[in-house]
């Protein structure tokens, strides 16, 4: 599913969108070696002060797998001030209905292989419906993309690649960037959604979400709270690490751990 997150709405998910600076850390700063500024774990730039919208893939379990940035391009972005090399001499596009999409990336470790859902390729394609339709729906009619060779081939695959490019490709950390421009029609969005098998819009009922966060954050903290008695009631070490690891199994190692130090806040009063 995706998720826009904007100036609106950003104050609501700021949890997802520092899931989303870690997966860009690991992208871009670990796995392709760009020149970003990484603090905390999380991948973030002067870009990410100016209000852009981010389309988001999340798992079933709320996790971040995906993610892409869209900025107008009548201010400041990318390719006019970062990547300005790719242009070689020739003006920047500065256009109320051209955006531009940049940190377009998939989590390959947490994806596997292949075309079902749970896979690389789904998510990818998923990504690039939701950009899609947010496009289209927000009246852009054209995208500028800047992206290294690598998803470059995967947007065509995919049957989302660029109609042009402009200017040159560079070089950038361990591999290249250019910058492809992808109209925004609903002849490409149904181009996609067919490739990927899927039908009806990607992007997720906020209320809808904000609802079954709640839900989810209630039975979270049901659960802490039995497994902080459970600690509580332990008769040795041996009882104490039994539930220690029913609590990592169940609730994950992060909530765990909240738990465990919870507990032991309770027992220090």
């Amino acid at each position: 599913m995706i998720l826009i997150v904007d100036a609106l709405n950003r104050h609501e998910f700021t949890d997802i969108l520092d899931d989303m600076y870690r997966l860009r850390a690991r992208v871009f700063g670990e796995r392709l070696g760009w020149e970003v500024d990484i603090r905390d774990g999380k991948e973030r730039d002067c870009f990410d002060d100016l209000d852009p919208a981010y389309i988001i893939g999340l798992d079933d379990d709320g996790r971040v797998i995906s993610c892409v940035r869209a900025l107008q391009t009548m201010g400041p972005h990318m390719l006019s001030d970062v990547f300005s090399d790719i242009l070689d001499g020739q003006p920047p596009v500065r256009s109320p209905t051209i955006w531009e999409a940049t940190r377009f990336c998939v989590d390959t470790d947490r994806l596997a292989r292949g075309r079902g859902a749970g896979t690389i390729a789904h998510a990818t394609c998923e990504l690039s419906l939701g950009a899609l339709e947010y496009a289209i729906e927000s009246g852009i009619t054209d995208v500028i993309a800047v992206v290294d060779p690598r998803m470059d081939r995967v947007l065509r695959m995919s049957g989302n690649g660029a109609y042009d490019y402009l200017g040159k490709t560079v070089d950038m950390g361990k591999v290249h960037a250019l910058a492809g421009l992808l109209d925004c029609t609903e002849e490409r969005l149904e181009r996609v959604r067919e490739m990927a098998g899927i039908t009806g819009s990607v992007i997720v009922d906020e209320e809808e979400f904000r609802a079954a966060r709640v839900r989810k954050a209630s039975r979270a903290a049901t659960l802490a709270q039995y497994f902080m008695d459970q600690i509580d009631a332990a008769q040795d070490s041996s009882e104490l690490q039994a539930v220690l690891e029913l609590a990592d199994t169940v609730l994950g190692p992060v909530s765990a751990r909240a738990v465990r130090e919870a507990a032991r806040a309770d027992s220090a009063h």
